[in-house]
């Protein structure tokens, strides 16, 4: 399944003229086998920044709606459920149960400032 979610992503950012990102080729060439680095290669490295450019492909995988993408906690958030899926190492982790809810936190704010 994966294989052919890589392989729609890869054959979409062909037809486009921006040079395909860095996610998108590890996700092209995910399949290959190469030796994974060790512990010393990996703390060197900066975190990954997340590319936006995802966005026109990823939906929240409840809704089926578009994200928004918050940089300041980066996150992408679906407005309407209230919900916040976070980014790591430059990855959206889209498991619903990996997401925070932020229609309560704003509910809180309010209830705080009366």
């Amino acid at each position: 399944m994966l294989s052919g979610v890589c392989g729609r992503l890869a054959s979409a950012l062909r037809g486009t003229r921006a040079p395909p990102s860095a996610v998108a080729l590890r996700c092209v060439h995910a399949s290959s086998s190469r030796p994974s680095a060790d512990k010393s290669e990996r703390t060197e490295k900066p975190p990954r920044a997340f590319d936006q450019a995802l966005l026109e492909f990823l939906v929240c995988p409840l809704s089926k709606k578009p994200l928004r993408y918050e940089a300041s906690t980066n996150e992408l958030i679906n407005e309407e459920l209230g919900i916040a899926y976070p980014i790591i190492d430059g990855i959206p982790n889209m498991i619903p149960q990996a997401a925070r809810m932020t229609h309560q936190n704003k509910k809180q704010e309010e209830v705080e400032q009366h």
